[in-house]
């Protein structure tokens, strides 16, 4: 597992997730130039009650503030995939 696996899953704790899987993409992208910037990509899936009541875009929004500072360098791109328990 890579460091910045390991670092999002930390952040995404603070969420409360009852199921948390992230994926390491950036091989697929070698050559890319987010990937040449040091930015990886990654692949998102996480089910937590904190997602109840909340669309789509306000879920993403707040994955986003909750990793805050590795969105600005360690993460170039991060496919979502947010749902609540009863969404399963």
């Amino acid at each position: 597992m890579s460091d910045t696996v390991q670092l999002l899953e930390t952040a995404l704790r603070q969420l409360a997730p009852e199921h948390l899987d992230i994926q390491d993409d950036s091989a697929l992208h070698a050559g890319h130039a987010g990937a040449k910037g040091g930015g990886g990509h990654y692949t998102l899936t996480i089910v937590s009650s904190r997602f109840a009541g909340l669309g789509r875009v306000q879920r993403h929004r707040l994955i986003y503030q909750t990793l805050g500072e590795l969105m600005a360098g360690r993460v170039h791109a991060l496919a979502i995939r947010a749902l609540t328990p009863e969404e399963l």
